[in-house]
């Protein structure tokens, strides 16, 4: 709805526009938020496997990140993965709620030397979701394609090579 202001014949004509609506408020709130995560993604980095392969790793460092990984997306491509980066070494665990395909999860400790790997994980069928975990405790989880930590030699003991960015 707009009112007009009445003017004398010379002068322009003002539009006058209603103070915006809760509706309309909730809206913008709510376009900024989605605009806002769209807009932060992580930063990739080149992640070598112990057999020379280099993969394009998406970096989760904020609990957010690290909560929705590989969650909903349809696929994970043999040539990408996913570094989780934790704050304290822990037996830091993992869950496959909400993915759609099974993968390998690889810790790593504070010198990128792999202490357990989780092969072949399946995606949650039922709740409660199992939980996986390592035997030791962990710096950093990569997620890979299911069955790529075996062909590309990622074994208990092996290291994995790769530079963190600047951390937000």
């Amino acid at each position: 709805m707009r009112a007009y202001a009445w003017a004398p014949p010379n002068a322009t004509i003002v539009c006058v526009t209603p103070p915006p609506g809760p509706r309309y408020l909730l809206a913008t709130l709510l376009g900024t938020a989605i605009a806002a995560t769209a807009t932060a993604t992580p930063a990739v980095i080149p992640l070598k496997l112990p057999s020379g392969k280099v993969l394009q790793t998406e970096v989760m460092v904020s609990d957010e990140d690290r909560q929705m990984g590989l969650m909903f997306r349809p696929s994970l491509p043999l040539d990408h993965g996913m570094l989780f980066i934790f704050e304290q070494p822990d037996f830091h665990a993992i869950w496959m709620k909400n993915c759609k395909f099974p993968i390998d999860i690889v810790w790593l400790d504070a010198q990128r030397k792999v202490v357990h790997v989780a092969p072949k994980v399946p995606p949650c069928e039922a709740e409660p979701c199992p939980v996986y975990q390592p035997l030791q405790r962990a710096s950093f989880v990569v997620e890979l394609s299911a069955g790529q930590a075996a062909r590309e030699k990622a074994v208990v003991g092996s290291k994995l090579e790769f530079t963190l960015p600047p951390l937000r």
